[in-house]
């Protein structure tokens, strides 16, 4: 953490001084020429164009049966100069004559609009143009239609920023080669469109490598593409790499900004590195930057993970001093935390604190107290809070119904907890491994192995395996029972579905009950 503090120098680095990458030539635009019109088109144009300019647009409807594309790119080109008209022109067409537009038309609409600037229209005609026709069409058409409308590289910006939000990163790349070949470049809010996109679906290597390539194509990043940089290499467990990123916004002319120190200070949270996440928190004031509620509750959420609750009402307690008011995710970290410790006094000190405040309990709420209570053993307290639920129209929930069955078989009462599970499964909630694997484990306790194998039959048909652990408990029990043939049953038919849990050794339970094996 040497060095820490950041430099700012104005010289934007974009490639190593010892070496200048060589540029391929570039493959000139594609020129298709459009005849001029003449007689009978040329007079039907010039009619066409003099009701969209006085918008009569009844006039129009008895032409439209004549209008071919040849005519209509000529009256989207006479209009070129008025993207307004442009468009009301072609919205009219869509609805009132869809035949009438081709990719060819559209593509010189989306030039028109492109010149103008006119990104967010752009980008819905894009997304609807995509929903029918092929990108790689679109973008070939919108390319031979380039000289001709005279137009913006932007145009060919917006489709591959468009491809980026829909998640069409194939498609997108190939607009970007297809871009670079005839000599455009990206801007960088269309690079950080692609990079947020890609980390949305968590491909963090293919991120960075996409970085790389605009570092090669000297597209110059903002703070918002190396906070993303950042991010990608926590995610990917390398936040030193991430915080040599940090360190290097100075010596690129970039301040970095709130959400920079958050993404370090979760990263390091998130690899148990609290030292290092207090450090970072150190920095911000060193550098002008307010420390917000996603900073706070980054640490309090890392601290109550890791069950270090005394550290996280700390950093609470920060929070209240720095004047940073706690939201309901706050609330709800420390609900948690403490309700996972089975801490319901300190869990009902904060539902206090947060009525007090005037923060709206929700349904993550309610769940980490009903926690807190039945893993302390009071599932009566516990259940009138899910009365409760009704009065502030809250739905239960599968971590509802998960912490009512964790009370139950915590008193090893696994016939009520059962009924909750049914209860569970009627409501339309999914149970996880974990809550299946509890019934089963308090089945075994009360020596109920007809209900313990009833809940693994459950599990195996929603194509769940329970840990090594909860299957040797259950097949231990099973074989003191005299019921070896049931228990090599269902390891056969786990087996065969291939969910038997690894490192499950069925030898060795097997070998352990001889004499019950040859019995039954």
């Amino acid at each position: 953490m040497r060095n820490i503090q950041l430099r700012r120098f104005s010289t934007l680095i974009i490639v190593p001084p010892h070496r200048t990458p060589t540029r391929r030539p570039f493959v000139p635009i594609p020129h298709r020429t459009l005849p001029e019109p003449r007689g009978q088109d040329l007079d039907f144009i010039t009619v066409a164009r003099r009701h969209v300019i006085n918008s009569h647009w009844e006039k129009l409807h008895p032409l439209c049966p004549f209008l071919t594309p040849f005519r209509l790119k000529h009256l989207l080109l006479t209009l070129q100069n008025d993207h307004v008209l442009s468009l009301k022109l072609s919205q009219w067409l869509l609805q009132h004559h869809p035949s009438t537009h081709t990719l060819e038309t559209l593509s010189i609409l989306l030039h028109t609009l492109a010149k103008h600037r006119q990104f967010k229209t752009i980008q819905t005609i894009l997304t609807k143009i995509l929903a029918s026709h092929p990108p790689q069409n679109l973008s070939h058409s919108l390319l031979h239609s380039y000289p001709l409308c005279n137009s913006s590289p932007l145009v060919f910006d917006a489709l591959f920023k468009t491809l980026a939000h829909t998640n069409k990163f194939r498609s997108a790349t190939l607009t970007y080669t297809l871009m670079k070949e005839h000599g455009f470049s990206l801007t960088v809010e269309s690079c950080n469109a692609f990079l947020s996109s890609l980390l949305r679906l968590r491909r963090a290597d293919i991120a960075l490598s996409f970085y790389r390539e605009m570092r090669r194509s000297y597209v110059s990043p903002n703070v918002y593409t190396l906070n993303m940089v950042i991010r990608a290499h926590c995610m990917l467990g390398e936040v030193q790499k991430g915080f040599e990123i940090f360190q290097k916004m100075g010596d690129m002319g970039l301040s970095p900004n709130v959400v920079s120190f958050n993404t370090l200070i979760s990263g390091y949270c998130n690899k148990g590195l609290f030292g290092l996440a207090l450090k970072v928190k150190s920095l911000m004031g060193d550098n002008g930057v307010q420390a917000n509620v996603v900073t706070f509750n980054t640490l309090i959420n890392g601290f109550c993970k890791e069950r270090k609750l005394h550290e996280a009402n700390r950093v609470f307690n920060e929070m209240k001093v720095a004047n940073v008011a706690p939201n309901v995710v706050t609330y709800n970290t420390l609900l948690h935390g403490y309700g996972q410790v089975g801490d319901s006094e300190m869990g009902g000190k904060v539902y206090e604190e947060m009525a007090r405040n005037g923060v709206d309990a929700d349904i993550l709420t309610y769940n980490a107290l009903i926690l807190g209570l039945c893993k302390d053993g009071k599932t009566k307290k516990a259940a009138g809070f899910v009365r409760e639920l009704d009065k502030k129209n809250l739905v239960p929930d599968a971590s509802t119904f998960s912490a009512l069955i964790t009370g139950q078989c915590l008193r090893n009462n696994s016939e009520r907890a059962f009924l909750i599970y049914r209860s569970m499964v009627r409501s339309g909630c999914n149970p996880n491994e974990h809550t299946f694997q509890m019934l089963i484990s308090a089945f075994c306790k009360n020596e109920d192995f007809d209900g313990a194998v009833q809940v693994l039959r459950d599990m195996l048909g929603r194509l769940m395996c329970p840990d090594s652990s909860t299957l040797s408990e259950l097949y231990h029990g099973l074989c003191r029972c005299g019921k070896n043939q049931l228990a090599l049953a269902l390891c056969s038919e786990m087996e065969g579905r291939r969910l038997l849990p690894e490192g499950f050794d069925k030898e060795k339970i097997f070998i352990t009950h001889p004499e019950k094996e040859t019995s039954n």
